[in-house]
């Protein structure tokens, strides 16, 4: 009895250190043969308070926030803690149609929508997340932003850097929305620059169609964010665009990863949930943060 305990006890920590070994295991970014552009002599290095393979049972809200951080949702989508779970591998948000509005600054809220974001942040690196998009109107996103509370001067402005924005359902029929079920959209954002700063106000995009709808199937979506004035977009592993954001990026970013609704793409007349649970759920299987070093 005491060698099959023995046994049973060492398998059981073979597993623990199989599957911590697995959980950080890839030495890059997801690039196809030729699209890393890195020079010679450096190498990738993970950001572990940035990267999650979401193998556990709930958020690790060491590494990421859901509450919002003081940002609520767009209404008529509000942020809800209870839409964000960790199950089968995966960050999985969830859309839902509340059962009653809920006002508040003034503003109504009717749907249910989630956000994750990184308690850490960081300036030049590479981000990158599988993901699978929502099937309704609500978005599916991967994108950096800067948190300005603690900046101070000309740096206390907003640089936003958008990896990917989609939605399952468009419900707007502007020419530039026709696509926005099945690409990979992505843009660089200068805006709230303080008066007498030097810095542009604007936007620069890049994008790519995803070869089906973005909720077909996985995609990698990811971003080099090589200097303050050089942005190279990836998806699945190939270049699909390199910009020039309209301001200095070299502030440090946190990562995002959010559904929620846009003014721009408004609720359906039929409420827009009637779908299963699993059509109405953005999958993130995982996210990695990298850098470079010597």
């Amino acid at each position: 009895m005491k060698s099959i305990i023995k046994i049973s006890r060492q398998v059981s920590v073979l597993i623990v250190l199989l599957i911590a070994g697995s959980m950080f295991a890839q030495k890059a970014p997801t690039f196809k043969n030729g699209e890393d552009l890195k020079p010679k002599n450096a190498k990738w290095k993970l950001i572990k308070n940035m990267s999650d393979e979401f193998d556990g049972k709930k958020v690790d809200e060491n590494k990421w926030q859901i509450s919002g951080q003081g940002w609520i949702g767009r209404a008529p989508g509000l942020f809800l803690a209870e839409n964000v779970n960790v199950a089968d591998g995966s960050l999985q948000i969830t859309t839902t149609k509340m059962d009653k509005t809920i006002v508040k600054h003034n503003k109504e809220y009717t749907h249910g929508g989630g956000y994750v974001g990184s308690r850490e942040g960081m300036t030049y690196g590479y981000y990158e997340c599988e993901m699978k998009a929502n099937k309704t109107f609500m978005s599916s996103t991967f994108w950096l932003i800067n948190e300005g509370k603690d900046l101070e001067g000309c740096d206390k402005r907003t640089t936003e850097l958008d990896i990917q924005e989609c939605v399952g359902q468009i419900v707007n029929d502007a020419k530039w929305m026709k696509d926005f079920d099945q690409s990979m959209n992505s843009n660089t954002h200068s805006r709230n620059i303080p008066e007498g700063c030097d810095y542009k106000k604007g936007t620069s995009k890049a994008g790519k169609l995803a070869g089906g709808k973005v909720y077909d199937d996985f995609h990698v979506y990811g971003v080099w964010w090589k200097s303050k004035d050089e942005i190279l977009f990836f998806l699945d592993g190939e270049l699909v665009k390199k910009v020039t954001p309209p301001a200095d990026f070299n502030i440090p970013m946190n990562l995002r990863m959010v559904v929620e609704t846009y003014d721009w793409n408004p609720v359906p007349a039929d409420g827009g949930m009637n779908k299963s649970k699993e059509d109405r759920t953005t999958t993130y299987n995982w996210v990695r943060s990298w850098k470079l070093v010597d």
